[in-house]
């Protein structure tokens, strides 16, 4: 459930009118409810209650640290992939002790700063990464506390740039060559084994998948009990998908279920990544109508494009675009697109649309989860402001970035100054 919803035809966020934000920061923004992510992480963490675990929050779904520090004070934690992210938790005051570091290309300067910080753990994805981590340990003098990613080559059933469980993705390390690395670690002075980590995809419907993964997991566990090594903490991820049209994703309590069965007779804490699932559908891109168009096609031009929201562009996704102010139920064909010169730059095509105006503002929903984190200023286009509504009021989470911003760090060097 989201609080996204029409009072007398006109679209709110929670008790805020969109228009009435709309108004004040300008258009393209980002707008998210605080109820609802509260909601979300609560549904999510709750089905959980019965064992040990933690939610570390995937800050690559969305990475405002207003958003990481709200799932923060509720107790959660954070999932990185980069130096730049573990900056980020560390700004919202995330514990680091709830922080799990995973990615393939970690720096050795990354690794560092990891373990200055003193997170939990992280998650290695390969053997070389360890060799790194062993040097950077010992130099300075710490324990680097460490699970493996384990890939188990389960099809998660999902967009094929967003699986990452087959034997032929990038991530991880195959399961049936994990023990031999996991003894060669043991021998490691400067490492301490805690878990198992694993992430088969992002944007799944199904349970079975999950399901699947955790019992050749629970089976690689049993092998390293049998050779002395005792795991604590099993990482099973994220990718609990979410509603954008026709999907019928599981319920977290469901997807609880199914995974607390499965661990009844494991002894170690179970440590959660949830994005999408939490931020998806608690956030909306608002845009207005610039122009409109008819020729063999009816356009609609919006000034939001594939920079702000890429999904479209980049996995033909879907996201339903709905009026903000609702003037009847007349609907046309018509593709929306942005002012980004490319063919490729649209948030949806060939699809019903409520009949519009230039000046008419619409809200491309469930835009949440990889929307912002993932905008960038191609044809020089400053990055849209960021907005979260709390009950009856809205605070600015981030400034719409000026021109001065795009040129930031640039430097024409003397020979072309005439």
């Amino acid at each position: 459930m989201h609080y996204f919803q029409y009072k007398n035809d006109t679209l709110f966020c929670e008790d805020v009118p969109v228009s009435t934000v709309a108004e004040e920061v300008g258009t393209p923004f980002y707008l998210y409810s605080a109820a609802t992510l509260t909601r979300h992480f609560a549904a999510f963490d709750l089905a959980f209650a019965g064992i040990p675990h933690l939610t570390c929050f995937a800050v690559k779904s969305c990475a405002n640290i207003a958003i990481l520090r709200l799932f923060a004070n509720l107790g959660g934690g954070a999932d990185i992939v980069s130096g730049g992210e573990l900056f980020r938790a560390g700004a919202a005051g995330v514990d680091p002790k709830k922080i799990v570091y995973s990615g393939v290309g970690k720096t050795a300067e990354e690794i560092g700063a990891a373990l200055k910080a003193g997170i939990l753990m992280l998650n290695v994805e390969s053997e070389q990464e360890l060799a790194v981590i062993q040097k950077v340990a010992a130099g300075l003098g710490l324990k680097a506390p460490i699970s493996f990613r384990v890939n188990p080559d389960v099809d998660p059933k999902t967009h094929a740039y967003i699986s990452t469980g087959l034997a032929k993705n990038k991530f991880g390390i195959p399961i049936g060559e994990a023990l031999r690395v996991y003894l060669a670690a043991r021998e490691l002075p400067n490492i301490t084994i805690k878990g198992v980590s694993c992430h088969i995809g992002s944007q799944l419907t199904k349970v079975s998948p999950f399901v699947e993964s955790l019992g050749k997991l629970k089976g690689f566990i049993a092998e390293l009990a049998g050779q002395g090594i005792a795991i604590t903490h099993l990482d099973l991820g994220g990718g609990l998908g979410i509603r954008y049209n026709d999907e019928e994703p599981p319920e977290p309590d469901e997807y609880a279920r199914a995974i607390n069965k499965e661990l009844a007779d494991l002894d170690c804490t179970l440590i959660l990544e949830p994005g999408r699932v939490l931020v998806g559908n608690a956030g909306v891109l608002v845009t207005r109508v610039l122009y409109t168009k008819a020729g063999l096609k009816k356009f609609i031009i919006v000034d939001a494009g594939m920079n702000d929201l890429a999904r479209p562009s980049l996995y033909d996704a879907f996201h339903l675009i709905q009026a903000v102010e609702r003037h009847g139920l007349e609907r046309e064909v018509a593709d929306v697109v942005g002012p980004i010169c490319e063919t490729g730059d649209f948030l949806a095509r060939d699809r019903p649309m409520p009949k519009v105006a230039a000046g008419d503002l619409l809200a491309v929903m469930s835009a949440g989860a990889y929307g912002f984190s993932m905008s960038s200023n191609y044809n020089s286009r400053p990055r849209v402001a960021e907005v979260l509504v709390h009950g009856e009021g809205f605070h600015l989470i981030r400034d719409r970035e000026t021109n001065d911003i795009l040129i930031q760090g640039e430097i024409i060097p003397e020979f072309l100054v005439s």
